[in-house]
């Protein structure tokens, strides 16, 4: 299985157990290495990447919305 085909796998599994409402990190981690079979640090990396993509679809969609403003005791 090459890197690419490998990741796209992982980051299904991992947003599978996430729909399931998995919500411990390290139990996602677990379930997908016992499903695939894969090593672990290979897990944490593919979800980093996972969690930067997500980011930055986020940003992008919040790029449209006003800035929502903040008081604080030094502002008034």
């Amino acid at each position: 299985m090459n890197r690419t085909n490998q990741s796209t796998i992982i980051k299904e599994a991992i947003n599978s157990y996430l729909d399931k409402g998995v919500t411990d990190k390290q139990d996602i981690y677990t379930k997908v290495v016992d499903e695939l079979g894969v090593p672990r640090p290979t897990v944490r990396r593919v979800a980093r990447d996972l969690r930067t993509e997500l980011l930055q679809k986020i940003q992008i969609l919040q790029s449209d919305m006003p800035k929502v403003a903040t008081t604080s005791e030094e502002d008034e």
